[in-house]
């Protein structure tokens, strides 16, 4: 597994306007594999994007390297990097205490006679929100405390599929605390995502060890 980052170019215009809805960081990302682009099915990456000190970057995990000119596509030359995330993988263990950042897209799904598949709608108070995290913790192998994490951003995102027309998509983040209880799961958790729209810039978990 691979952990990549670039800077985005937020002084270049056209490049913002072109990364204008979820849509196009995805094609984004998936033109940064160009091996895998004729693959089907491709292989998952998942990505946020963080704001550091006045700057956004592109955050990527995924199973094998991206090309770095292909990525810095919308971004600052020269900022992108990657690196082997296995070592970090092979590090955790049971009982550990990680801070830890997740961007989700909190929603419930309602059953709907006319469809088989049902309907979604977005949890929208905060005490919803933090519960939608709360209740998906230990089936992602962890543990966490309500008085421990936070929401420190909620706002709507636009997403669209080609010949589709735009929704909004509720996005969260949270940070805080957690305690590592099955390891096996949670390296699936920080490797494979979980939630909702994980193509599209959500459920990909970052975490630091307390301490560092």
């Amino acid at each position: 597994m691979y952990l990549s980052r670039v800077e985005i170019n937020t002084q270049d215009r056209q490049k913002l306007r072109d990364l204008s809805h979820l849509g196009a960081f995805h094609n984004w990302v998936e033109q940064s594999f160009p091996d895998e682009l004729n693959q089907k099915p491709r292989t998952r990456k998942l990505w946020r994007i963080d704001k550091l000190n006045g700057k956004y970057y592109l955050l990527v995990v995924s199973q094998s390297k991206p090309d770095l000119k292909l990525l810095e596509r919308y971004g600052v030359s020269e900022s992108a990097s990657t690196k082997s995330y296995d070592a970090f993988l092979n590090a955790i263990k049971e009982g550990m205490k990680v801070r830890f950042r997740v961007t989700l897209n909190p929603v419930i799904s309602i059953k709907d006679e006319t469809s088989t598949r049902g309907r979604t709608k977005p949890h929208v108070t905060l005490k919803h929100q933090m519960q939608f995290l709360l209740d998906r913790a230990e089936k992602n192998g962890f543990t966490l405390n309500k008085n421990d994490f936070s929401i420190v951003e909620r706002s709507y995102e636009s997403f669209k599929k080609a010949d589709e027309k735009t929704i909004q998509l509720s996005k969260v983040t949270y940070e805080g605390i957690l305690t590592i209880t099955d390891k096996n799961q949670f390296i699936k958790t920080l490797t494979e995502g979980f939630g909702k729209k994980k193509a599209y810039g959500f459920g990909m978990m970052t975490i630091i060890p307390e301490g560092k």
